[in-house]
């Protein structure tokens, strides 16, 4: 049962209405059917373009490198060695670009293999130069940040460990340090050992964070990809329901002289068929009629002028009207005011309708027994909260509503649905009242429940206050 009430004032007569909506996530169990594949943020996103301009830069500072330190510097080093492991890497990454399209996007073990060779090559170099005792091993850290950044968490781990080993073995294994004449480089084992560790520590550290950021940005991105789809469907049902009501509004006036000449007719009919012929057509016409009305009924109205505003009573009717038959779940809307101030007309927006609708679905589906949709005014501010009395949000999921994280749990407890979710719906929905200038808030109430509430100022979302 759903019905709305306004204080101050009549009663508003109860309306049933049917389930319908979109879920989101509450407490230990999650609900939500959004599009959504947390494989997303997972998959290759390595181009074939990115990879061969980097190895080019990289290939590049490696011979101005040798340049310097062979012709400015003097040190001694196998350089005909070294120029050959860098002409083996200008030779594969040559054939990288000439044999794939710049545009096309690797796939997982063929990126892998692509960057376990960028490793094999640094290390070589390294590995002709001193191993660990040149401050250059720093740079078999760069393959597995790449691969931090656009590869899945697989890949990543095992470019780090084979650039981890590739360390190690530096540090044991290695041709000497290059040293300029009259110069001597003696680096003890400690030393070598320590570089080693440091290079692994920063695999591990530059990795870790290059990937916590490139899965928040992926996450985000397909989120906001998500959020734009939503607003442009609610988008063409709003502008769906204007249409409707605009023509219910033209096509009254021909049915009604359709209605009046067929009337004329069952007057003066000259015969029995006729006569049923233009009562059938009188029954038709009135049927036509009565289906206008009721689309006139509705809170969208017969033009498009008012079709674009509603009071704060027709926007929470509109919200609980999809939730009215769930099962054991009364829910409620009241409407208060501060006193001597007018009630505000709003504009509609199918940012605000979606969003509050969709936190109503998910209260009923938590709530033990009754949701309260409660809507606010006064001279300043206009606000929206929606109250259950279920089992609130969990501690660890409160902490992270309105993000788009991922989750795994297996099962929801305390759902009526069952469905399990990845928090996209919150995400969605917040997004979407922070576009309309809301200020949106989670927690639980006391002593039990969950409280969403969305705060305007009353210039953000009044009808005429531009």
């Amino acid at each position: 049962m759903a019905s709305v009430r306004t204080t101050g004032g009549a009663a508003l007569k109860p309306v049933s209405l049917d389930k319908t909506g979109h879920g989101l996530t509450q407490g230990e169990g999650h609900h939500e059917e959004t599009d959504w594949d947390p494989g997303e943020v997972r998959r290759s996103h390595l181009r074939v373009r990115t990879l061969v301009s980097l190895r080019w830069m990289v290939i590049a500072g490696e011979v101005l490198l040798l340049l310097v330190v062979g012709m400015g510097l003097h040190f001694h080093a196998p350089y005909p060695l070294c120029y050959a492991v860098i002409g083996a890497g200008a030779w594969i990454n040559l054939l990288t670009g000439v044999a794939s399209p710049g545009q096309r996007v690797f796939g997982d073990l063929e990126a892998t293999g692509q960057l376990a060779l960028d490793t094999v090559q640094i290390a070589a170099l390294v590995f002709l130069t001193g191993g660990t005792a040149n401050p250059f091993v720093l740079l078999l850290i760069a393959p597995v940040t790449l691969a931090a950044a656009t590869l899945p968490a697989r890949s990543v781990l095992g470019l780090g460990f084979l650039a981890g080993g590739a360390a190690v073995a530096l540090a044991f294994f290695s041709m000497p340090l290059p040293d300029a004449p009259g110069m001597e480089s003696i680096m003890p084992p400690s030393y070598r050992v320590g570089a080693a560790m440091a290079v692994m520590a920063g695999i591990a550290l530059i990795a870790g964070y290059v990937r916590q950021a490139a899965e928040e940005s992926a996450r985000m991105a397909l989120a906001l990809d998500v959020t734009q789809a939503v607003l442009a469907r609610e988008q063409r049902l709003s502008a769906l329901g204007a249409l409707a009501a605009a023509a219910a509004h033209e096509l009254g006036t021909p049915l009604a002289t359709i209605s009046i000449v067929a009337k004329e007719m069952v007057r003066e009919a000259p015969t029995p068929t006729v006569k049923e012929d233009a009562e059938l057509l009188v029954g038709q016409a009135e049927r036509c009629r009565d289906i206008l009305r009721r689309l006139t009924d509705q809170p969208a109205a017969a033009s498009d002028e008012v079709h674009e505003r509603l009071s704060l009573r027709q926007l929470v009717q509109e919200v609980i009207e999809p939730h009215g038959d769930a099962k054991d779940v009364r829910v409620e809307a009241i409407v208060t005011g501060a006193p001597g101030v007018k009630a505000p007309d709003i504009r509609r927006m199918p940012e605000i309708t979606h969003a509050m609708t969709s936190f109503v679905e998910n209260a009923v589906d938590f709530a033990a027994s009754e949701v309260l949709v409660s809507a606010r005014f006064d001279a300043d501010t206009v606000s929206v909260e929606v109250r259950d009395d279920g089992p609130g949000f969990a501690p660890e999921i409160l902490a992270k509503l309105g993000e788009p994280y991922v989750t795994t749990r297996p099962g929801a407890e305390g759902s009526r649905t069952g469905h399990i979710g990845m928090g996209l719906g919150f995400f969605i929905s917040k997004t979407l009242l922070e576009r309309t200038g809301a200020l949106v808030t989670f927690q639980n109430g006391r002593p039990r429940g969950a409280i969403v509430a969305a705060r305007w100022p009353r210039s953000r979302i009044e009808v005429g206050s531009d």
